[in-house]
């Protein structure tokens, strides 16, 4: 389990540094976190004394997720978008006029979260092409969150609902989605400093741009 405060950490990746103030350690670890050897999610905590905390198994409400890893198997899955988007297209073209989502949005998301494998799982839980977790799938009454009716369905709901809650803004909506809707509101209806989160919101919107 990792669970390390931040001038720790530097010291242990760079022994004893008077320039190694708590800022510039956090940028260190902020940059090592979102390098592609994370293979978990990743926490943080502020205690009341402010001493930061990382970790990939929070132990309470109080850690708030600042990474998500995409699926171990996403590199695998580049090389085939092409034909499984092709795969899906109908079932995403389906659930996009049901819930009345662009239809290029809906793309765009699956195709960051999952890179359209259907069989894709994250270190995280997250499962299919819209990479549902297991509260979500419920919320929405997915049974089955590795059947591509089922998941694409019950994403496409969810991504909806995060539309009317934002005003129709598709930069939180998307940010939501990857961080939570309790964390765009934690943060006064804006895209959370998470580096992964802005970082998503980044891709899908161009990915989004780009087939508009």
């Amino acid at each position: 389990m990792m669970r390390i405060k931040v001038r720790r950490f530097c010291l242990r990746l760079f022994g004893p540094m008077k320039i190694c103030s708590k800022q510039m350690c956090a940028v260190i670890l902020t940059t090592f976190l979102i390098s592609n050897e994370v293979s978990a999610d990743i926490y943080k905590f502020i205690d009341t004394d402010g001493r930061i905390y990382y970790t990939d198994k929070p132990k309470n409400g109080l850690y708030k997720r600042i990474i998500r890893t995409r699926p171990v198997t996403y590199s695998a899955a580049v090389p085939y978008i092409g034909v499984n988007k092709k795969k899906f297209a109908d079932l995403i073209a389906e659930a996009a006029n049901r819930h009345q989502v662009d239809v290029n949005l809906l793309h765009a998301v699956i195709q960051a979260e999952s890179a359209y494998d259907a069989g894709a799982i994250s270190s995280a839980g997250a499962v299919g092409l819209m990479q549902l977790m297991p509260d979500t799938a419920r919320r929405y009454g997915v049974v089955n969150r590795t059947d591509p009716v089922q998941n694409i369905d019950g994403g496409t709901h969810y991504l909806k609902d995060l539309l009317r809650m934002f005003d129709s803004n598709l930069d939180l909506a998307v940010a939501a989605y990857n961080a939570g809707e309790n964390a765009v509101i934690r943060y006064n209806n804006s895209i959370p400093p998470y580096p992964e989160t802005q970082n998503y919101v980044k891709i899908v919107k161009a990915l989004y741009n780009r087939r508009s």
